[in-house]
């Protein structure tokens, strides 16, 4: 009776160690095929352009960085969330503590795939989760341009996180989940011009990042896309940007157009909070790229905002 229990016994940590070395191997970071990237030239003219349209600036430069120290990108900026504090990397051609002695294709990696130098996952509060959807000759150019930017030295500390968003491996089953570089929004009889505007905001521009809620783990919840969400930082609430009644359903493609060139809403208003630095980076769009986000959103499923929680006094 005794061997029949340790021959199960056996069996079944056999069996584990299978399942458990499949499952690193699934979810083992994946690189770029340097075959891929073969024959790449360096566009540093729509490097520039991405690195606009990808908003940069807005995380890795200093706080409300105008003119040349946009292109500072020392990093530093503390973000808490649910999941702990992150650091802000240091993504300036630095040697010592940026990202000066990484090749374009390891630049690459990082932006379209999630994949660090090292050959480790990236925590996803950098958004390769969207950048992923960028074209791999987009993700080469604006590689390119990060490495012509000027040199910052600052030591950034290591993120603050607690079990079990610490374990680095955990993240490739994230991946495996939320990791999708195909459109959210299908859009099949959509004209170059919205496809463009799908490209723009599914993939550099990552709106979904901020106004699309997350489920548990962190991922987005593709079934209320661009449907609003609490504010990853602080109180408040990142808006619905669907065409919904309650939401942007009364805009016109022309509002919303002068709305990311200005920052003016319809009614006079203006964009505050982490949307000016936002309309910021749309305004150096050109003005066919924010008429084809504005119709991209008039194109996508009208999704009723989440009614807020009645305070009783």
């Amino acid at each position: 009776m005794g061997s029949a229990w340790l021959i199960r016994l056996t069996i079944l940590a056999g069996a584990g160690l299978v399942v458990a070395a499949g499952g690193l191997v699934i979810t083992r970071p994946q690189r770029i095929e340097p075959s891929r990237l073969a024959g790449f030239s360096a566009d540093l003219a729509n490097g520039a352009y991405l690195f606009d349209a990808a908003g940069c600036a807005s995380c890795h430069a200093a706080p409300k960085a105008e003119g040349p120290e946009r292109f500072k990108l020392g990093g530093g900026r503390r973000l808490a969330t649910p999941f702990g504090t992150f650091h802000v990397p240091n993504i300036s051609p630095d040697r010592r503590t940026g990202i000066g002695t990484w090749t374009v294709a390891e630049i690459v990696d990082a932006i379209a795939a999630g994949v660090g130098r090292d050959g480790s996952h990236q925590y996803p509060a950098m958004p390769y989760a969207s950048y992923g959807r960028m074209s791999l000759a987009d993700a080469h150019d604006l590689a390119a341009f990060l490495k012509t930017l000027p040199a910052v030295e600052n030591e950034v500390p290591p993120h603050e996180l607690g079990f079990p968003f610490g374990i680095r491996l955990g993240i490739g089953l994230w991946k495996l989940v939320n990791f999708n570089p195909g459109p959210v929004v299908a859009l099949p009889a959509a004209t170059p011009e919205v496809l463009r505007g799908r490209y723009l905001v599914e993939g550099p521009g990552h709106c979904g990042e901020c106004h699309t809620p997350r489920d548990a783990g962190g991922g987005t919840l593709r079934s209320r896309w661009l449907a609003g969400a609490p504010a990853m930082e602080g109180p408040g609430r990142v808006p619905d940007l669907t065409p919904h009644p309650k939401a942007l359903g009364p805009w016109s493609v022309a509002d919303i157009t002068g709305y990311l060139e200005t920052g003016f809403k319809p009614d006079g208003d203006t964009a505050g909070g982490p949307m000016v630095e936002v309309i910021d980076n749309t305004a150096r769009l050109t003005p066919e790229d924010r008429r084809a986000i504005a119709l991209y959103l008039k194109a996508v499923p009208a999704i009723a905002p989440e009614p807020r929680p009645v305070t009783v006094k």
